[in-house]
């Protein structure tokens, strides 16, 4: 008897049901790059042109459910900042509708503000160097106007840097539908 009733609680008092979830693969050349299922962060533009960066709520009948938070930082009477969230926001898009998903980058290091600080310097150095030459040509450097000139050049195509995006549909990139029911 306590035979039977042990297999009985194995059997059936220990059948969990777990529901599956269905996810995305982001596939190039049929290898599975990355994939996205409930609870990963996802950063994207869809075909309309709409940037979302957001949590993935769940991904169900060819939709893809995202959660964005508008977080905000603001300044308490004793002079330091408090990061609150004050809301979220929900938001649901065809699998199909993704234009591109941007792929974030492991350096730490901003390629692309660091391009704009330089080009603002060398202009302001270009600027005062002008100056120079209008008042009083005697002090006057032109390996420094040229030089101010180049970096200008070179923080102009450092600005042009931006984070890679991976586009569907080009270079093989394919954005698969995984159901799981």
């Amino acid at each position: 008897m306590k035979t039977i009733l042990f297999i009985f609680l194995v059997l059936f008092v220990c059948n969990v049901n777990a529901q599956s979830s269905d996810f995305l693969l982001l596939k190039k050349n049929k290898k599975t790059i990355k994939s996205y299922y409930s609870g990963v962060n996802i950063e994207l533009i869809t075909k309309s042109g709409v940037y979302k960066n957001g949590t993935i709520n769940k991904i169900q009948h060819d939709s893809i459910f995202l959660q964005e938070f508008l977080i905000n930082r603001s300044m308490t009477s004793m002079g330091f900042y408090v990061i609150d969230t004050l809301g979220s926001f929900h938001y649901s898009y065809h699998y199909k509708d993704i234009l591109s998903i941007i792929k974030k980058s492991n350096a730490n290091f901003d390629w692309s503000a660091s391009g704009a600080t330089l080009l603002g310097g060398s202009i302001l150095l270009t600027a005062a160097s002008g100056i120079v030459y209008l008042t009083d040509r005697d002090k006057f450097s032109p390996q420094l106007l040229i030089g101010g000139m180049g970096l200008g050049v070179i923080g102009f195509f450092m600005s042009k840097i931006k984070p890679k995006s991976i586009v569907i549909g080009k270079r093989n990139y394919k954005l698969e539908y995984i159901k799981m029911q």
